[in-house]
Order: structure tokens, then C-alpha cells, then sequence
């Protein structure tokens, strides 16, 4: 069977290629009804864009690559699933790419360059990767989420991140308000530009407030549920004496939930445990997990709109850097002591 063009198509609908076109790129000069008439064509006769072809004669593709260090993580999936969706609203598509080593950064990117993507969206927080996407950033726009990079830094990336320095302060500012003197941080992963953020600015309140941190260092690539457990049964099998515990993350966090059910270590009676991200499942009756909020929708639509205005602009010189500041969404795993 012979493939449909944009000839054919044109041809049916009684007007030019060019209008074809831009009804396919929703493009506002081109009338609704002459739009539903070309798309309706289009769905009869089974015609599909050359995208290739398309980004060939215009320089752009419309496709964006998200590389997330793992889709497993309930904040890297929601935080991908939004990125789409606000991606989708401007015409754009996504090129998913799980990818969370850094030796493989380098294929993986001259593929997405191949395939003419025109931009890269990095969530992961992995200081080697980091420093290795920013030395194409002069090449192809790149938007670092989730993870600040400092006004001193010699990296040359953008980046739209949660004040993670701030949300440590927040967290020891409220645990220190309940009455918690000794708390455990747990899952730290020195190779995480946001955790050391995040734990730098936890320890400095809590040196000013005379609080005691013992620092539980997670030696993983990343921050699971299974880490979390794993933890958490090494710190209650040993003497500890911390009234609360702040997990690095939501995810780590209901790890901790299971190892202390198992031990059992009543939440919050015995134990505070306080999270970080608020993802979907911190919210369920039976969890129900006080932490600090890492906004998933405004950090996909900050960086995902930073990106596609690089794009649009050309502009690969210029680097901006933007922070969203966390709150603390109160729930029933934290008590007053």
C-alpha cells in the first residue's frame, strides 16, 4: 500500500501543503474549522507526520529527552509524567531516557543529538553527571531540575530546583518545635548535590538550636524504599537514642515505616519520622506522612518552560538559576515530646 503524504492529504482537503502544515502545528492563523477538516483527513487515511523529515527542513524536532536516574522512584515518575504534560501543551514531545550512569552519559547523548532532539531535560541530583552534561550545555540547551547549582560554581548549567538548603532548616526548625533534641538523618548520599544542600542546611539550624545529629549515610547510587529499610533495621538493632528520625525522602521514609512496624516501634508514640518530597503516597489513610513538600508540578513546569524558551531563544550562553521554596505539609507521623 502506498504511504499517504502531505501532498495527498493537501489534495483532499481542497488546500495548500503549507496549510496542511501549519493545521498540524496548530498553528492560531489557520481557522478551526479548515484545522478539524485536515486532521479529520488525516485520521482516514492513516496519515502520520514525517518528524525526521520534518526536523530536517525546519531545524527543530518538537521532541524533548527527560533522563531521570531511575523511573522507579515515585517523585522521579511523577516528576517525568508532568514534564510531559507541560511539554504536550506546547506541541513538544518526550524522549524518555533512564540512564543513572554516568559512563554511559556520554553515548546516550550523542544518540539524543542524533535523533536532533532539541533539548535535555537532567532530573538527578548525581554530581558526576551533573558536571557531565554541563560541558554540552554550550551545545545543545540543557535544564538541570531538582538540583541547585550555586552562583559560585564553575559549572555552566540552568537549573530549577526547591531550596534545599532552606527545606533542612525547615525540617530541624519543626522537629526542634516539637520537643526533639536527638534526632537520626537518614540516607544521606554524599554524591547527591541535593542531599549535601539539604543536610547542610539541617545541620547548621541544628547546631544554632543545640540539637544532636547522627548522620546515617546511604552508600547506594539512589534512594529507595528497600534502602530505607535496610537503614532503619541497622539503626533500631543498634542502642540509638533519637526521638526522631528525617529522612532524606518520602521513599526512604516508608521504608523506615516497615522496619519499625517489624521492630515494633509505634509512629509517631515512640518515634517521629519526618519526610521529604510529599509524593502521591505520603498522603494515604494509612500513612499519612508529615514532610516537607518538593513541589513536583511547579518544579516540571518551571524547568520545562526554561527549556523550550532556550530553545526557542538560541540562547546557549546565558544560564539561569531559579529556586522554589519548600514548605512543610504537617500530617500524624511527627508528635510533640
Amino acid at each position: 500500500m502506498q504511504q499517504v503524504t502531505i501532498k495527498d492529504i493537501a489534495k483532499l482537503a481542497g488546500v495548500s501543503v503549507t496549510t496542511v502544515s501549519r493545521a498540524l502545528n496548530n498553528a492560531p492563523e489557520i481557522n478551526a474549522e479548515t484545522r478539524m477538516r485536515v486532521l479529520s483527513i488525516c485520521r482516514k487515511t492513516g496519515y502520520r507526520a514525517n518528524l525526521l523529515a520534518r526536523s530536517l527542513s525546519s531545524s527543530r524536532s518538537h521532541v524533548i529527552a527527560v533522563i531521570p536516574p531511575n523511573i522507579s522512584s515515585p517523585f522521579q515518575a511523577a516528576l517525568c509524567l508532568n514534564i510531559e504534560m507541560c511539554a504536550r501543551e506546547q506541541n513538544y514531545q518526550v524522549l524518555l531516557c533512564c540512564d543513572s550512569d554516568p559512563d554511559q552519559l556520554d553515548s546516550l547523548v550523542d544518540f539524543l543529538v542524533g535523533q536532533r532532539v532539541d533539548g535535555i531535560l537532567l532530573p538527578s541530583s548525581n554530581s558526576r553527571i551533573i558536571e557531565y552534561l554541563a560541558q554540552y550545555s554550550g551545545q545543545i540547551p540543557s535544564v538541570l531540575i531538582g538540583s541547585f547549582i550555586a552562583d559560585d560554581s564553575p559549572l555552566r548549567l540552568n537549573s530549577v530546583s526547591t531550596d534545599n538548603f532552606m527545606g533542612g532548616r525547615i525540617a530541624a526548625e519543626y522537629l526542634y518545635g516539637l520537643g526533639h533534641r536527638s534526632v537520626a538523618y537518614l540516607g544521606f548520599r554524599p554524591d547527591s548535590l541535593t542531599h549535601i544542600a539539604r543536610r547542610r542546611g539541617f545541620l547548621q539550624r541544628a547546631e544554632e538550636l543545640g540539637m544532636r545529629v547522627d548522620t546515617i549515610v546511604n552508600t547506594d547510587s539512589s534512594s529507595t524504599l528497600e534502602g530505607g529499610y535496610r537503614l532503619a533495621k541497622q539503626l533500631f538493632a543498634s542502642s540509638f537514642f533519637n526521638t526522631a528520625i528525617f529522612s532524606v525522602s518520602d521513599t526512604v521514609a516508608l521504608g523506615v515505616m516497615q522496619a519499625a512496624d517489624e521492630a515494633g516501634i509505634s509512629i509517631p508514640e515512640k518515634l517521629s519520622l519526618l519526610g521529604y518530597d510529599n509524593i502521591d503516597y505520603a498522603a494515604l489513610p494509612n500513612i499519612r506522612l508529615t514532610t516537607i513538600d518538593h513541589p513536583i508540578p511547579s518544579l516540571a513546569r518551571s524547568g520545562t518552560k526554561l527549556l523550550l524558551d532556550l530553545i526557542e531563544s538560541g540562547n546557549t550562553t546565558e544560564h539561569t538559576r531559579k529556586l522554589i521554596m519548600p514548605k512543610l505539609i504537617e500530617r500524624r507521623t511527627c508528635r510533640k515530646i
